[in-house]
Formats: C-alpha cells, structure tokens, sequence
C-alpha cells in the first residue's frame, strides 16, 4: 500500500509540474496506448473496452483541437487542425464500425504525430 501511494505522489507531481511540451506528450503517448487498446479490444471482441479506449483517444484529440491556436500558428497550425479532425472522425468510424483496418489505418498517423511533437519539443531545447 506504501509504495503505491508513494507512487500516485509521484505521478500527480509529474503532471503538476511538468512543462507544456510534457503535458502534451504524456497527452499523445496515452492515445498511442489508448488507440492499441481500444484495436485490441476490436479484435478481443470486447465492445465495451474498445468504445472507451477509443473514446479516450478521441477526448485527447479533442483537447489538442481545443488548445490549439489557429490564429497564432497559422497555416501549421491549420494543416494540424486538419490532421486532428481526420484522426477524430476515423476513430469515430473505427468505433461504431468496431473495425480493426480503420484502426491499422489511424494508429500510424497518431504515433506520427506525438513523433512529430517529440522532435519539435527536442529542436526547441536543442538537444
């Protein structure tokens, strides 16, 4: 019991204090994990698992949207909008279709996209 509470303090403490480049890949590295879920669950025949994994994939997706500022970004930051809104409406399609291809379809672009912010968060710090 010790040590998993010890460990919940350390988790609300990575999130309290990590910084917006982070928060946003923790947020990408769980649609990852969400997105493999919820395909798994697809091919497990396990309807429930697989709507709320994917349903969590898609709330991350809808935060991103959310938060990003178009009008600061500009056409970068359009063209992600347009991405974001792609990934979110072929989960959409994955989920009530319970269909592993859009899955395998969608998947790549999702870890693209938390690469793409790991290498933009890694130029910034110049490592």
């Amino acid at each position: 019991m010790q040590s998993n509470n010890a460990y919940n303090v350390y988790k609300n403490n990575s999130v309290n204090y990590a910084s917006k480049e982070q928060l946003l890949l923790m947020l990408l590295d769980g649609a990852v994990k969400f997105s493999k879920l919820g395909r798994q669950a697809i091919v497990d025949r396990d309807i429930k698992k697989a709507h709320e994994n994917i349903v969590k994939t898609e709330n991350i997706f809808y935060e991103l949207m959310v938060t990003l500022d178009v009008n600061k970004g500009g056409e970068w930051a359009s063209s992600l909008m347009q991405v974001y809104d792609f990934i979110v409406r072929r989960l959409t399609d994955a989920n009530i279709k319970k269909d592993v291809d859009i899955m395998n379809e969608v998947i790549p672009l999702i870890e693209d996209v938390r690469d793409t912010w790991e290498q933009a968060s890694k130029a910034s710090k110049g490592n």
